[in-house]
């Protein structure tokens, strides 16, 4: 058990948080939220003994075993697979006693340490070990590499496993994410999920904070408040206290009213992709989850350029990768053709060190190609951000200081109206950036994306060091943006709340990919399945299955052949409905795109002569608008029904 009783905890002349009960019990898996700066990593340090508490106490219950990820890791020279085993100390100290024991030749004291190790489950640990560092993305062949060998981003991976395998029965996880890609994260996530002991997580990603904790602690305006149930329930029990405050109420109808309005415009554009309609259902959701954020000090908006190209960008035949020094060419991805129309939302989806960054950096013309063709469309504007951006910002300038180097004749009070939307209000424009935290240094790199109107924005894990009421506003803002998008990201709320169609970044090739995050996970598990399937057939040893299905009797063969046919057969009639509604959705959008064209003439508006006119276009506008949403909703009744018999069947 962990209990704070009446515990104040001040910075400064500032509290922190004052008066905080809160008691989590053993197992308990609790997520930690709340803006940047508001105490949350101050909270590890009270339960670690690092600082102490200005006012209160703090119990737990005896002989815990605490396991903290450090933040910073020193380039060592020690293979990483020896680093994560350095993490078990009595593991190590027992080794060392067995190895002093083996040289002095004491037979008894060895018998009596080979007992020790083995209760310590220590002959298992290298394989734990390494199991630990693959889940978290290194090859096995990395394994033995020294830490110097890799990136920081690299190494607190490592240090990541390191914690994960030290003993623990309370473990302190501070946003382990921010160096993690999706496949990592999902292996994290399911990690998690089956340890044992009491978690506490610092994070900002709503899925993963969903899918691993059971309780929410929430630093609320110097308040610790516990929420039972993950975090859309706490987003909801939240929604419905603030919902309660009638000072709120009406700025809370009016968030609703913003977002449903949204998503009634979006809803004519949505395509039939199965991942168009997850983020349809996602919008849906935004009016709800913006009253949970209605405190927010976040809202922007993501101007898109006046002028775009018909394409945007093409690239034809291009073969993508780098130049080194002593290797030559590293080639990562090829034959790469793809051509980015306006309006187009993409998300860029593949196993790590597939090429996801090569391909972002080769779309913006950052990054040479090897080969082939980038064409860019006349009115081309790219807005591009990644994580080192925020190392090429200038520390000693302010972000006002930033803006205007961008636009020198604009007003200052636009300049400050706009910054003030990410989270720089008042004389906060003008704070020198090498004071920010990583978190600031994300919003402002941001800003000066958004400043600049791009019609093709390129974003590279972009919430990485972005507190939840940040990526909220971060994913609203996306989610309206009128250009077109193509985004790497781990934050799963984000990509489906943005993203209409994925792309497969694997096995040296650019693919569109026919699903949605659910299906990419199917996919990456059967991959990683057939990876160690492959692996064992070539040390000779394929399974008894395997082997049974290699040598499976002609008559099973039919007869599976025979249940595909039933199968089929049992889908067709709702395929032809959902067909039936394309078609026709198909014939109104051609409809309504002549009559728009014909909306467009400007005499049509000034001509008294052709009032009726007007009159009976925008009559039939609306008509066409009314079957447009009716075919869309029979589409996408006709769709779910669909994939819920495939399910039915399939298992």
């Amino acid at each position: 058990m962990i209990a704070l009783r009446q515990v104040t905890l001040q910075r400064g002349a500032e509290p922190l948080f004052e008066d905080a009960d809160v008691t989590l019990h053993a197992g308990h898996k609790a997520g930690i939220v709340g803006p940047n700066g508001a105490g949350k990593s101050s909270l590890f340090g009270l339960i670690l003994g690092e600082i102490g508490a200005d006012k209160g106490s703090i119990e737990m219950s005896g002989g815990q075993r605490i396991a903290h990820m450090e933040q910073e890791v020193d380039a060592l020279e020690r293979p990483i697979i020896d680093y994560v085993l350095d993490g078990d100390s009595e593991l190590r100290r027992t080794e060392a006693a067995l190895a002093e024991a083996q040289a002095n030749q004491d037979h008894h004291r060895e018998a009596e340490l080979h007992g020790t190790i083995e209760a310590l489950d220590g002959y298992s640990a290298p394989a734990r070990a390494a199991q630990l560092l693959v889940g978290l993305g290194f090859a096995q062949q990395d394994l033995d590499k020294p830490l110097s060998a890799f990136s920081g981003g690299w190494r607190m991976r490592t240090n990541l496993a390191r914690t994960l395998f030290m003993p623990s029965d309370v473990l302190l996880l501070d946003e382990p994410t921010n160096h993690l890609d999706l496949d990592a994260l999902l292996w994290l996530e399911q990690w998690l999920v089956r340890y044992p002991g009491t978690l506490l997580l610092i994070s900002h990603d709503r899925d993963f904070l969903d899918a691993v904790c059971d309780h929410i602690v929430h630093f609320d305006r110097q308040r610790l408040v516990v929420y039972r149930g993950n975090y859309t329930t706490f987003e909801r029990t939240r929604a419905e206290k603030l919902a309660l405050q009638q000072a709120q109420a009406a700025k809370q109808q009016a968030r609703r009213e913003e977002i449903e309005n949204f998503v009634a415009r979006f809803r004519y554009k949505a395509t039939k992709a199965r991942q168009a309609q997850s983020r349809l259902k996602m919008l849906e959701r935004m009016g709800t989850i913006a009253v949970a954020h209605v405190d927010s000090p976040f809202h922007f908006t993501l101007p898109a350029a006046d002028k775009t190209s018909h394409p945007l960008l093409v690239m034809d035949e291009a073969t993508l990768g780098y130049h080194h020094a002593e290797k030559g060419e590293l080639v990562q991805l090829e034959q790469v053709r793809l051509t980015i129309l306006p309006g187009q939302r993409i998300g860029l989806l593949g196993p790590n060190g597939a090429g996801k960054s090569t391909l972002i950096k080769s779309l913006t013309g950052e990054l040479p190609l090897l080969g082939g063709k980038r064409v860019a469309g006349e009115h081309l504007a790219v807005g591009y951000f990644a994580q080192h951006q925020l190392e090429g910002l200038d520390l000693s300038s302010t972000p006002f200081q930033h803006v205007q180097r961008l636009s020198p004749t604009a007003a200052d009070s636009d300049i400050r109206r706009f910054l003030g939307g990410f989270g720089f209000p008042g004389d906060d424009v003008f704070a020198q950036v090498e004071h920010f935290s990583g978190g600031e240094k994300a919003r402002l790199a941001l800003s000066l994306v958004a400043w600049q109107k791009p019609n093709l924005l390129l974003l590279d894990e972009p919430t990485n060091h972005l507190d939840l009421e940040m990526r909220e506003a971060l994913t609203e803002a996306l989610a309206a943006f009128e250009g077109t998008v193509i985004v790497v990201s781990h934050d799963r709320h984000l990509l489906k709340a943005t993203v209409d169609e994925f792309w497969r970044v694997a096995d040296h090739r650019v693919e569109p990919f026919d699903g949605d995050l659910e299906d990419y996970r199917d996919w990456l598990k059967s991959r990683l399945e057939a990876e160690r399937r492959n692996a064992r057939q070539s040390k000779g040893e394929q399974s008894k299955s395997e082997q049974t299905e290699a040598v499976a009797p002609r008559e099973d063969r039919k007869a599976s052949r025979r249940a595909a046919a039933e199968q089929r057969e049992k889908l067709r009639p709702l395929k032809r409905e959902r067909d039936k509604a394309e078609q026709a959705m198909e014939k109104v959008q051609h409809q309504l795109a002549g009559l728009e064209e014909q909306l467009a003439d400007a005499e049509l508006y000034t001509d008294s002569a052709r009032k009726q006119e007007l009159t009976d276009c925008l009559a039939r506008q609306g008509e066409l608008n009314a079957q447009l949403a009716d075919l869309e909703q029979q589409w996408l009744t006709a769709e779910e029904a669909l994939e819920e018999l495939t399910q039915q069947l399939s298992s």
